[in-house]
């Protein structure tokens, strides 16, 4: 129960990373307070939780609305009495185009759900927490946040920013408690590669040195340990896990 006594808020819980997130912290002890658009898939999954004896509560919320973002915050703190752990988690991989066709509408998008989406978990999470004298904020970004990806300049773009305002923030605010880190997951098995083609899969598997493309419950392995007190000297880092990706 590394995580007993914290409240965790967790963005984009409703599947994929997110969902194994919240399954694998509400099992380590923790109260999870998820966010999604998908409000079907997520009170399924607060029913599950709370079947297997864990605390959880649902909101319907985008990211990519700064009032989702403080309505999230506030009813958290509404429910469970603080917030201890924020995910940011939520994100799209949007079209794949060359920058010079790439359509406007779609960079806005994946901008603001993939970027300002953190930037605006981040500006109600960090008052929050404040109030505890501590926290730690884990945003996830990508392996594409440190490198590029042929016909992904939005979503590349997005998770670079990522990385940067994650480096800020810890800065900022880490001597007052709050631990701020980023995540780099590799080509994950989650709903975003779903309805690509055996060709292509296959090809995503063989850029990964490991021989295999990534579960969702390895990287909520992770994410345990930057929420957890044993990560206490951990803060302004990016943490790649990525099967080698980045080791090329």
């Amino acid at each position: 129960m590394e995580l007993k006594g914290k409240v965790a808020l967790i963005t984009g819980a409703a599947s994929g990373i997110g969902k194994s997130t919240a399954l694998l912290f509400a099992k380590e002890g923790a109260k999870v307070f998820l966010t999604d658009v998908n409000e079907k898939d997520g009170k399924a999954l607060v029913a599950e939780i709370e079947e297997s004896g864990g605390e959880a509560a649902f909101l319907k919320a985008d990211t990519s609305k700064p009032e989702d973002s403080e309505k999230s915050v506030a009813q958290a703190v509404k429910k469970f009495g603080q917030l201890d752990i924020a995910i940011n988690n939520a994100g799209i991989g949007g079209p794949q185009n060359p920058v010079g066709e790439y359509e406007i509408e779609a960079w806005d998008k994946v901008v603001s759900i993939n970027l300002s989406g953190v930037f605006y978990g981040m500006r109600y999470q960090i008052p929050a927490m404040l109030k505890n004298g501590k926290g730690s904020i884990i945003n996830v970004a990508s392996i594409l946040g440190s490198v590029g990806f042929a016909n992904a300049s939005a979503y590349v773009a997005a998770k670079h920013g990522v990385v940067g305002l994650t480096k800020s923030a810890a800065l900022e605010y880490s001597a007052k408690g709050i631990r701020v880190n980023s995540v780099g997951p590799a080509f994950i098995k989650t709903p975003l590669l779903e309805g690509l083609d055996k060709e292509l899969l296959a090809q995503l598997v063989s850029v990964h040195p490991i021989g295999r493309l990534g579960e969702a419950d390895e990287v909520a392995q992770l994410f345990v340990w930057l929420a957890s007190d044993r990560s206490s000297f951990a803060t302004g880092s990016y943490y790649p896990i990525d099967g080698g990706y980045l080791s090329q």
